[in-house]
């Protein structure tokens, strides 16, 4: 089995995810005690996908947070690098355009989309900084970003619970539930090193974006950033 290390190797990370993809979306649902599917609705509405727009679902694994924008009649790409989650999601979603794509590297022209996209994939690209400038040379003038992502409790006595949660208790869940324990640990781990909310607004500025804010959602366990790309 595959564990990818902090400095997040490309290679390490998307074989660490080929490991997790076919029980991915149900261990998502068990250590988020379910809380990930109302994360997505919140991401939907702050996406606010319409008719015809192209949407950049990044870091979309097995496509199933593709689904809602695809549901409001827009055009959405689903694209990911971990070969193992594209081809589960393949499976599942046949006619949505899985596409295979490096977050520092993105296969696609300038100015393309009118909305971009990452849901809990932004911290386990190497180099943020270089993702965050993709997604914007891809963003269409006057389109947006939206980033959900773990972050960190806004609560004190809150925020050492779920540190606890996340390095006692996480990894025996995993055992229970993933195909992979061990990836789960690495993710846990990557969670407690990523910034906290004002400094990941401080580098989506420093991509470009403009009129970044960001939004709490569960106490701030995960945080939604949202930024324009000014026309």
């Amino acid at each position: 089995m595959t564990r990818a290390s902090l400095d997040k190797q490309p290679h390490e990370v998307a074989s660490m995810f080929d490991d997790v993809a076919e029980r991915y979306d149900l261990t998502n649902d068990v250590l988020s005690l379910g809380q990930a599917r109302a994360w997505r609705k919140e991401v939907a509405k702050a996406v606010d996908a319409r008719p015809a727009q192209k949407v950049l679902d990044l870091a979309a694994g097995t496509a199933t947070s593709s689904l809602p924008f695809a549901r409001t009649g827009a055009y959405v790409v689903p694209c990911d690098f971990s070969l193992g989650m594209l081809q589960v999601g393949k499976r599942r979603h046949p006619w949505l355009p899985l596409t295979a794509g490096d977050g520092t590297r993105l296969p696609f022209k300038d100015d393309v989309f009118d909305a971009v996209t990452i849901s809990f994939g932004l911290r386990n690209i190497q180099d943020t900084d270089a993702a965050l400038r993709e997604l914007y040379r891809v963003t269409r003038p006057g389109g947006r970003v939206v980033i959900c992502e773990f972050s960190h409790p806004t609560w004190a006595p809150f925020r050492t619970v779920y540190t606890e949660y996340l390095m006692r208790a996480l990894p025996p869940v995993a055992r229970a539930v993933s195909s992979n324990p061990e990836a789960y640990v690495y993710l846990a781990e990557s969670i407690r090193a990523w910034p906290d909310q004002a400094g990941l607004a401080d580098r989506l500025k420093g991509a470009g974006w403009s009129r970044v804010a960001w939004r709490n959602l569960t106490g701030g366990v995960v945080a939604l950033h949202r930024g324009f790309k000014e026309i």
